[in-house]
């Protein structure tokens, strides 16, 4: 079974930096996309950023300049890295990878989110 765990989240004032990791784990043979979603409290679920499994990345136009997405492919993770954090930014952040796990074919998957709160 394949899991995907997020750290990095927690309380910090604008104008500061988080850095957020994700692992995935289980019975991989190689991982496609990935990327981080946020949910604020009351609004949709939405894109922050996404790279492809060869380091293409993608940004929501909200972050472009403040916010860094990258990945180790040895260490099946994915990172943000967040700067000039705003009190907008804050949501619950999600993991999201498409995984070709052994016997199965690609699947998304999700990790259960961490919490990025920024005090203005």
């Amino acid at each position: 079974q394949v899991q995907l765990v997020e750290s990095g989240g927690g309380l910090v004032q604008a104008g500061g930096s988080l850095r957020l990791s994700c692992a995935a784990s289980g019975i991989i043979f190689s991982i496609n996309a990935m990327g981080w979603y946020r949910q604020a409290p009351g609004k949709q679920r939405e894109l922050v950023a996404d790279i492809s499994k060869g380091g293409s990345t993608n940004y929501v136009d909200s972050v472009k300049g403040r916010f860094t997405i990258s990945r180790d492919n040895a260490k099946n993770t994915v990172y943000l890295q967040m700067n000039s954090l705003k009190p907008e930014d804050t949501a619950v952040y999600y993991c999201n990878a498409n995984v070709w796990a052994y016997g199965k074919a690609p699947t998304d998957y999700w990790g259960k989110g961490t919490l990025v709160t920024v005090s203005s």
